[in-house]
């Protein structure tokens, strides 16, 4: 019978559900929304019938071997989703211990999306056979998972690798964490909307983005637009690379990683925003760095990652 593993993505908006064998194809999948949910119990409860009823259609075709989940501020030690700002449910949920008195899989792990984007890269995607890297999710935020010999760098409370809310500039833009300056707020889709006004309001050079409200601008526009030649969206991906290529020459430092990889719709711009984040990475290496890192896209379907990353945590603990 065929093995597989449930993968689970906890977002802000929807929760994706998928079956996955071991191959990376995804036999099943569901989902259902998780804003609708008002508390903890009644979210994990949906979110129980929602496996049960997923897996129903394939018993006595596949076999189950565990679920892995992925979620903000997922703690892989505890098991937990800690403080996690955009979930209605606040505080420490423990959504590892509920789901085992529900089900004897023989694993139930969970960890934060971007560690579970990591993982399923190094599984299922461009990092198989890697020891050494680092992902990078540039979406609504910037999260980070770090690899180092082969094991996921959690550090002794399960919350290291926040690259996203390293600081830039202490006096820089607000950032929804409550600090000032920090990576997400300029590597962000959100982020280089911000940097785009800032250049509208600095530059005279025309731009057909000018006549486009803060609200209707969006990451792809920017990107269809510097495309087309537009000096503000060039100039948008240029000052994006150069702050996102300074922090990753610091990563670099840390792991010396074989490659770090990138993920997410900003990285979809393609060399766009490749260009200038390998140039000003480089610029800023020390020299036994220098010519070393590779930077690249992540392999992952984009429309598939989250659940191809979740289900790898467990095949990752199999071994």
């Amino acid at each position: 019978m065929k093995k597989a593993a449930i993968g689970i993505d906890i977002g802000g908006t929807n929760t994706i559900l998928g079956i996955v064998d071991l191959d990376g194809n995804i036999l099943k999948r569901n989902s259902m929304p998780t804003k609708t949910k008002a508390d903890y119990h009644s979210y994990m409860t949906a979110l129980v019938d929602l496996i049960k009823e997923t897996i129903e259609p394939l018993k006595g075709k596949v076999e189950i071997i565990g679920i892995g989940v992925g979620a903000p501020n997922g703690n892989y030690y505890n098991g937990t989703i800690e403080f996690a700002p955009n979930l209605n449910f606040k505080g420490v949920v423990p959504v590892v211990d509920f789901l085992k008195e529900r089900f004897e899989y023989e694993v139930i792990v969970l960890t934060n999306d971007a560690n579970a984007a990591a993982i399923g890269e190094m599984i299922f995607g461009g990092a198989k056979g890697m020891k050494d890297f680092i992902m990078i999710t540039l979406g609504t935020g910037v999260g980070s998972g770090i690899v180092v010999n082969g094991e996921m760098v959690y550090g002794h409370d399960g919350f290291a690798g926040e690259m996203g809310h390293t600081i830039v500039d202490p006096n820089g833009r607000d950032c929804g964490c409550g600090r000032r300056g920090c990576l997400e707020t300029y590597t962000s889709a959100p982020g280089i909307k911000r940097t785009v006004f800032e250049l509208l309001s600095e530059m005279n050079e025309p731009s057909i983005l000018r006549s486009v409200s803060f609200e209707d601008l969006s990451a792809k526009m920017i990107d269809k637009a510097a495309c087309d030649g537009d000096v503000i969206a060039k100039e948008a991906f240029d000052y994006t690379g150069d702050i996102l290529g300074l922090k990753l020459a610091d990563a670099v430092a840390h792991t010396s990683p074989e490659a770090i990889f990138l993920f997410g719709g900003l990285a979809q711009a393609g060399e766009l925003i490749f260009e200038p984040v390998i140039h000003y990475m480089e610029e800023h290496l020390l020299n036994i760095y220098k010519n070393k890192v590779k930077v690249l896209p992540s392999k992952l379907p984009p429309g598939d990652a989250a659940v191809l990353g979740s289900s790898a945590l467990v095949w990752k603990e199999l071994g």
